[in-house]
């Protein structure tokens, strides 16, 4: 059995942790408006952005993910309980679903004018206004 002081210094590191990766998506989400901007506006591509969004993207979805399951984790050996905090938990699910969505959307764009480009910028919102409420709700279960 893990004791309780563990576990007060796991929740405070999964909050820290995810806090992080949420800032992460926050710069994620200006890259990304960045590209889109210069692509509508037909200025010059900027390549470093375009090459660090598409590299950070899978990354951080991992990363989101495994926010989620260590959080799911954490509860399960402190409370035994996995819906302990249902509101947190069902955001943080809903996170992961939009960040497999955004994955594979993201997969499909091809071109400039690709119809799945729009797709990807609401899922990617999505998923920055879920984070946002997210990191409220743990804030709450923190304090």
């Amino acid at each position: 059995m893990i004791v309780n002081e563990w576990i007060d210094l796991l929740k405070v590191l999964h909050g820290a942790f995810n806090a992080l990766v949420a800032l992460a998506f926050l710069y994620q989400g200006w890259l990304g408006l960045k590209i889109r901007k210069a692509r509508r506006s037909g200025g010059a591509k900027d390549f470093g952005a375009i090459k660090r969004h598409r590299g950070n993207g899978p990354v951080l979805a991992l990363l989101g993910v495994l926010g989620y399951a260590a959080g799911v984790t954490l509860i399960a050996i402190d409370k035994g309980l996995v819906l302990e905090y249902p509101v947190h938990h069902l955001v943080g699910l809903v996170i992961v679903i939009l960040l497999a969505a955004t994955f594979f959307v993201s997969r499909k764009i091809q071109g400039p004018v690709s119809p799945w480009r729009t797709p990807h910028f609401l899922l990617g919102l999505a998923v920055l206004g879920a984070y946002l409420v997210q990191l409220f709700l743990g804030i709450n279960i923190l304090l």
